[in-house]
């Protein structure tokens, strides 16, 4: 963790939370860490990682561990995430976000505020969720998202997860736009469950932002953005080396 006035250990092993820029892969932040550490270190390759991947169109907090503490990246992601969405309703795309375009909209008149408290109470708790065909998941071996984006069907297995808290924080009737705060377990995908709740109005709906508030212990307000995160490891004090 970042703390002022004290010696960094990449090498030993240092964990950095980081704020993920909208539009970046969680492999860009790890590759632009890395090559900085590389440059400070003088050394040609050294050991990055992160904890729990985002996807590009979300933004927010995302563990990166260097040297030998990515031995902790089991432990680490698997911390419970909380996370600020925001939800269209009334129509669909076939990634359940904005990466693709809407395919179908639905009429939206029916929904009452009523109605949303309902429907998001129905997926707390232990559920099963239906991954999005455009996500990491293999099948046959294959990364599902490469499958989609070729046209080709993906049939996806449930998978058993909980999500402990689903906080309605603002709704607009007029836009027909919904936000919620979530609080769930590793392996839950809100691009999915953006799908859920729209089926579950019967209107549809997608993913239109999606921020990460917490992983774990790791907040937003503990984090740096990529460039501070540059900036520390090219200007902080590095603990001495055994000879």
């Amino acid at each position: 963790m970042v703390t002022p006035g004290r010696d960094y250990d990449f090498i030993a092993g240092e964990v950095l939370i980081i704020d993920k820029p909208l539009e970046w892969t969680s492999f860009d932040v790890v590759k632009r860490l890395r090559s900085t550490l590389t440059r400070r270190l003088g050394i040609k390759k050294f050991k990055v990682g992160h904890a729990g991947t985002l996807d590009p169109l979300a933004t927010g907090v995302i563990i990166v561990t260097t040297g030998r503490a990515t031995k902790l990246i089991d432990s680490l992601q698997a911390g419970v995430k909380e996370y600020v969405a925001t939800l269209k309703l009334g129509a669909t795309t076939p990634s359940f976000d904005l990466e693709t375009e809407i395919d179908a909209t639905y009429p939206t008149d029916h929904i009452t505020r009523d109605m949303i408290d309902q429907a998001t109470a129905r997926f707390t708790g232990r559920i099963e969720q239906v991954p999005p065909a455009f996500s990491a998941c293999k099948v046959d071996g294959k990364r599902a998202y490469d499958l989609a984006r070729k046209g080709r069907e993906v049939e996806l297995k449930p998978k058993v997860l909980v999500i402990d808290e689903i906080e309605v924080t603002a709704f607009d009737p007029e836009a027909m736009t919904l936000t919620l705060r979530i609080v769930c377990s590793k392996g839950t995908y809100i691009r999915a469950l953006a799908r859920d709740i729209g089926e579950a109005l019967g209107s549809g709906a997608h993913l239109t932002a999606l921020r990460r508030t917490r992983v774990g212990d790791a907040t937003l307000g503990s984090a740096l953005s990529v460039d501070d995160a540059v900036e520390l490891i090219r200007n902080c004090s590095l603990a001495p080396q055994p000879d």
